[in-house]
């Protein structure tokens, strides 16, 4: 078995479907599934059970492919580090979930980093089984995932089972970000069933997660269908700032660009589930003094973050 093999077998996984996947590798389709027969009787394993509908893959096969993936990504990194050698590269990579704070420490850490001799970047909003699975396939570096303290048990579990170091950033509760000029915007701590008069921006791409506090409780306001599901970033905030009958809930926001877009943070007088973010690596991953420099630079922006939200 090589790495081709190795190659092979994942792309089958991808493909769903042995066919497809040849189609995608360019070879015959009989001798893509003789490799896969070899390579499972060289392993003396099953990685894919066959069925009308393709293929699925089995449980060795799982743990299989985590291993494959694995060494291919040990192997690009490998690749990378001649790479980054030979032109000077910076190199910084992570996971995250919607959440305008990290992205603000994000923008504020690049901000203060050299890029004379290059630099490659990665930084993108997903769910928190994405973010895990690439720390384990070694694709990124770093993660912050998301999750209410209810679920935390399953989490905590499950990032030890991985091998995975955990630490806090913040515990906090979403809170509704509207324009400024919303009528609601006079309150304080706005009333729930208030709420029920006006249109719910809600994320409407499945990667990332999603949050809507009606979701959480039985007694949900009547507004229900009144939502606008948005895929943008940039169309939330349009959204909220130019239709002053809207709404969303929200991770906490800098003051910056609360100003920059004309908005505004409210409590909600109901009570829901604490949500908790939280910084993710694997245990034998030794963090960079790039990795050191934006961790430090969220903790200082959720810091003071939090002293404005304990007041409020």
């Amino acid at each position: 078995m090589n790495i081709q093999d190795l190659k092979y077998i994942i792309e089958v996984e991808r493909s769903g479907s042995i066919n497809r996947a040849a189609d995608n590798l360019f070879m015959a389709q009989s001798n893509l599934s003789r490799s896969v027969k070899e390579i499972e009787k060289e392993l003396g394993i099953t990685i894919f059970k066959r069925n009308p509908k393709g293929i699925v893959v089995t449980e060795q096969g799982a743990i299989f492919l985590n291993h494959a993936k694995a060494i291919l990504a040990e192997l690009t990194n490998i690749e990378n580090i001649g790479k980054a050698a030979e032109h000077r590269m910076l190199s910084f990579n992570i996971s995250i979930p919607r959440a305008s704070y990290i992205t603000y420490a994000f923008t504020e850490f690049v901000k203060q980093i050299d890029c004379s001799e290059g630099i490659c970047m990665s930084f993108k909003e997903t769910n928190a089984e994405e973010a895990i699975d690439k720390i384990v396939e070694r694709e990124n570096n770093l993660g912050i995932i998301r999750y209410q303290n209810t679920y935390e048990e399953y989490f905590i579990s499950l990032l030890e089972e991985k091998d995975i170091r955990y630490q806090t950033i913040w515990e906090f509760e979403y809170l509704v970000l509207m324009s400024k000029e919303h009528p609601l915007a006079q309150y304080e701590e706005i009333p729930y069933h208030s709420l029920g008069e006006y249109v719910e921006v809600v994320n409407g791409d499945n990667s990332v997660p999603q949050f809507s506090v009606s979701h959480l409780r039985m007694d949900k306001v009547d507004n229900e269908k009144k939502s606008i599901c948005i895929y943008d970033r940039g169309s939330q905030f349009d959204l909220l700032s130019r239709v002053h009958t809207t709404y969303m809930w929200v991770s906490p926001m800098p003051q910056e660009m609360l100003d920059q877009y004309g908005l505004v943070q409210r409590k909600c007088n109901i009570s829901y589930k604490i949500n908790k973010d939280v910084l993710i690596y694997l245990n034998n991953y030794k963090l960079t003094d790039l990795d050191k420099k934006f961790i430090l630079e969220l903790n200082m922006v959720q810091a003071n973050m939090a002293k404005i939200y304990e007041v409020q």
